[in-house]
């Protein structure tokens, strides 16, 4: 994941005529405010980023935005209820693989919202708010008109929960699309599941605190790391370590190879996006360039390999996250000087 302007990558133009077309056939009128309590007392509502969503009864016909998001859903038992999925960036867990192949795919990347609209949704799960555009899927007033319900996680809505990890956001994701989508008993499996796991992770002591810089892809030639607001900054104190670029007040600013000597990490964790496919996204290119750069390839982690590769989607908020999560600990253990 590049920075929040980079993931915008341009899509097709949003139809002006959106709003003047009537909702699709077959689509419900789920409650949807920016507040308000639900008409129905025994109703599923569950707050979203500024919005109350209220739907009379669980949605039926669900179209998410990206690989998190779908992965999400393919976890509660979803399958049947997606219409559309998009924007996949590597495979989908092996467990998944056969459910995901059932569901139509309406993009490659983010899709348009006449893409949207022909999938018949009642519901639109996304993982960031940007999806959410008039060049993207559309917005969500403009969707609400059309009478569907959206969801952003709790994750990208940190204003919301100011003294919530982002681990636990996570966690109320599950909660609140269990609830939303009446899949009560598997999100509540989901979050016991994950929150053994992350107590698992957190429940061991560093022989001293060693310092990560997350690299995640490398764009015409310049690193993205993690910055201070994203998951890997909560993952490294979690183990009791530190995010070299915490004072970064982004989730994937782009930086320079010095800027990475300057700090001059204890560990790297590279993520692979091999299977993405641009250049520079796998583990194996950015090892060479870290190896190769006349700057970084003086660094104590580089000539000593203390470097750990991890699958770079579970980097960003996910299903995957918590495996992230023990493939570091893991990492991190195996480098014997550091545990």
């Amino acid at each position: 994941m590049l920075s929040r302007a980079r993931r915008r990558a341009p899509l097709g133009a949003f139809a002006a005529a959106l709003l003047l077309v009537p909702p699709a056939a077959g689509c419900s009128t789920p409650g949807e405010g920016d507040g308000s309590a639900a008409a129905d007392p025994d109703a599923a509502s569950v707050e979203s980023c500024g919005r109350t969503l209220a739907p009379a009864t669980p949605p039926e016909r669900i179209v998410t935005l990206d690989q998190s998001a779908t992965e999400t859903l393919l976890e509660l038992g979803l399958a049947d209820r997606m219409v559309g999925t998009s924007n996949l960036k590597v495979p989908v867990a092996p467990e998944h693989q056969d459910a995901y192949g059932r569901i139509p795919v309406l993009n490659p990347e983010i899709p348009t919202a006449e893409q949207v609209r022909a999938a018949t949704p009642d519901a639109v799960v996304a993982s960031f708010a940007d999806g959410f555009t008039r060049d993207r899927a559309g917005t969500r007033a403009e969707l609400a008109e059309l009478g569907v319900l959206s969801y952003v996680s709790a994750v990208d809505c940190p204003e919301d929960h100011p003294h919530v990890t982002a681990f636990d956001r996570l966690l109320l994701d599950y909660e609140r699309l269990g609830r939303l989508f009446g899949a009560e008993d598997r999100a509540e499996a989901l979050v016991a599941e994950q929150r053994q796991a992350i107590d698992a992770a957190a429940g061991g002591e560093l022989a001293e605190e060693p310092t990560l810089v997350w690299l995640y892809s490398v764009y015409n030639g310049l690193p993205y790391v993690a910055g201070g607001t994203g998951l890997p900054s909560e993952m490294s104190a979690l183990i009791g370590a530190s995010n070299a670029f915490d004072d970064v007040p982004e989730d994937w600013p782009e930086v320079s190879w010095e800027e990475i000597a300057d700090r001059d990490p204890d560990v790297i964790v590279v993520g692979d996006l091999a299977e993405r496919g641009a250049p520079g996204d796998s583990a194996e290119e950015k090892i060479e360039v870290l190896r190769d750069d006349p700057v970084t390839s003086r660094l104590t982690a580089v000539q000593e390999d203390r470097i750990v590769v991890v699958p770079g989607i579970g980097m960003d908020p996910s299903v995957r996250s918590v495996h992230t999560l023990d493939l570091v600990v893991d990492g991190i253990r195996g480098l014997g000087h550091v545990r």
